[in-house]
């Protein structure tokens, strides 16, 4: 029976996904659909391949932790409108769920609707990472609609404690030899850090069932790395994607990312990989959709001449190139952790347990502000919450970690510690200047210093690698030089302490009434949630009745 139900949601997915391929929102006909080529250099996964290098002959230079972290997504200039829609999409989901947790489930259902035409306008060409995050918006808008009609929620099932099978073949041998050799510094610094908080992440798959041999999942996908950020934008130590954070509850704001909290992506994770075995039947099958999203796996499936039999292996040679060597990869890890020595191990050690208290504060207040009052490290205070994105409490209830017994301190200073203003982020209608304007446009003068690259000058401006190559007529891939001169788009960056220009945008007075909500304010005034949250610096989505707004028209 179990295995009848999987290949109806097996089924289900894949007509789903056939449909979406098949229909142009745009001209509201038929189209052939298009699939990306996933080769080992594109990563359209769920996760940041820590050590996959970005040519054909993986064993030779994979890519360490360090690199991941360091790395900022070279995201196309021609995809940033789709990110865009993207981002507005789960803007609207995020609303549809307050309204329903509101009671207003008409108004929820509408906008889900609303968001699933924002996904329905991406391009069917677009980067990779792009069309996984419209899948995942898919799957989530689908998931919510299930919830309001049913009138359910997400709840946990056991699905038993068994182990994962430690096989052993000439895939799994040829990551233990790469563990063993290249990337042996990997393989230690990164089971090093799990020292500090594998042995929670274990208990809580245990007590959700799962096998705890998952609990090492995170060696390989972020090297138990925090800030972890791949190609494909996954983030933290589990790196989830955007939209799969928001199909796991990971909340996503301007002060905190919830991805980057080990605890939480913690369940997040124990959730989706709950949902995938479902779907599957198996872990290592699970694993590859953990992997590459789990229509990627459903697609190997229906390409099968054969019954699928519920076992990775069948699949192996038709997955993606990355992911038929991810599921590898996790097994030489779990042979080697189990028996280190035999694998000449004889080095490994382990961090002490991250050890916190918490203390819930409503203030804006300065990670380092905070730790000078309790006479901290502020590095500390990060490392100790790392989902903090300005390093600034946010304006509403926050769990503070904070050094084990320096809670009455902290509460005896609380109110001397200075309150923080949060920067104001220049969006649509500010720019900073840097050195200069370039003839009156949105551009700025730059100056390459010594060891910087595109990456870096694009994390530095907020921008993207192709947006600088296509402004200054020269390839993503080019080299540049210190002392070169560059022009950078002077866009979406912090406006303290810079020079400021203001279009002229128009904005309607507008006082909130009983039942309004950001979403039905945008819809009547045919502008967008986010453009009024950064209009009025709104953190979240609740409003108050007589509340006094500014709207902006509609661009």
């Amino acid at each position: 029976m179990k295995n009848i139900f999987r290949c109806l949601m097996i089924g289900v997915l894949l007509l789903g996904f056939q449909a979406c391929s098949h229909f142009n929102s745009t001209t509201g006909t038929a189209t052939s659909p298009t699939h990306a080529s996933h080769t080992v250099t594109a990563m359209p996964s769920e996760s940041a391949r820590l050590t996959l290098q970005e040519n054909q002959d993986l064993m030779k230079t994979p890519q360490t932790a360090d690199e991941t972290e360091d790395t900022v997504p070279e995201v196309a200039s021609n995809d940033s409108s789709d990110q865009q829609l993207i981002d507005e999409a789960l803007n609207l989901v995020q609303d549809s769920q307050d309204l329903w947790n509101e009671g207003q489930s008409d108004e929820a259902i509408a906008a889900l609707d609303q968001s699933y035409k924002l996904i329905l306008k991406i391009s069917s060409d677009s980067e990779s990472d792009i069309q996984q995050q419209k899948e995942d918006l898919r799957l989530l808008i689908s998931k919510r609609l299930l919830e309001i009609y049913t009138g359910s929620s997400r709840t946990h099932r056991s699905i038993g404690d068994g182990a994962i099978p430690l096989v052993m073949n000439e895939h799994v041998e040829r990551e233990i030899k790469s563990f063993q050799t290249i990337e042996r510094n990997f393989f230690v610094e990164s089971y090093r850090r799990s020292g500090r908080y594998q042995k929670y992440i274990a208990a809580e798959f245990r007590k959700a069932g799962l096998p705890t041999e998952l609990s090492w999942l995170p060696l390989i996908e972020s090297g138990y790395k925090d800030k972890a950020f791949s190609r494909s934008r996954a983030l933290g130590p589990w790196q989830f994607i955007a939209s799969t954070g928001y199909r796991f509850n990971l909340k996503r704001d301007q002060w905190i990312d919830e991805r980057m909290d080990y605890q939480k992506s913690t369940k997040a994770a124990i959730e989706y990989l709950t949902s995938l075995h479902d779907l599957f039947g198996d872990w290592t099958s699970a694993l590859a959709g953990y992997n590459c999203g789990e229509m990627n796996v459903v697609r190997a499936i229906s390409r099968q001449r054969e019954d699928y039999l519920d076992n990775f292996w069948d699949l192996y040679t038709i997955l993606p190139a990355e992911t038929a060597r991810y599921v590898p990869r996790f097994l030489a890890t779990l042979h080697i952790i189990k028996n280190p020595a035999k694998y000449g191990f004889t080095e490994l050690t382990l961090d002490a347990p991250i050890q916190f208290d918490e203390m819930t504060v409503t203030k804006q207040m300065k990670i380092k502000e905070i730790a000078s009052a309790i006479n901290a490290a502020p590095e500390l205070l990060e490392d100790l919450n790392p989902a903090l994105r300005l390093q600034i409490t946010p304006d509403y209830a926050y769990a503070l970690r904070i050094p084990s017994k320096t809670g009455k301190v902290l509460e005896a200073k609380l109110d001397a510690i200075p309150e923080c203003t949060l920067p104001v982020l220049a969006k649509h209608n500010e720019h900073r200047t840097y050195g200069g304007r370039i003839g009156g446009s949105n551009t700025a003068a730059y100056t390459v210093r010594k060891g910087e690259t595109l990456s870096k000058i694009a994390k530095k401006y907020r921008t993207s690698v192709g947006a600088i190559a296509k402004l200054n007529h020269i390839r993503s891939s080019s080299k540049i030089h210190t002392g070169q001169k560059l022009k950078v788009p002077a866009k979406q960056t912090i406006s303290s302490g810079y020079a400021q220009t203001k279009n002229h945008a128009q904005y309607t007075r507008y006082r909130v009434q009983s039942g309004d909500t950001l979403w039905s304010i945008a819809t009547k005034y045919n502008t967008t949630v986010s453009k009024i949250r950064d209009v009025n610096s709104l953190s979240g989505n609740s409003l108050q009745s007589g509340q006094v707004i500014q709207v902006p028209s509609a661009s």
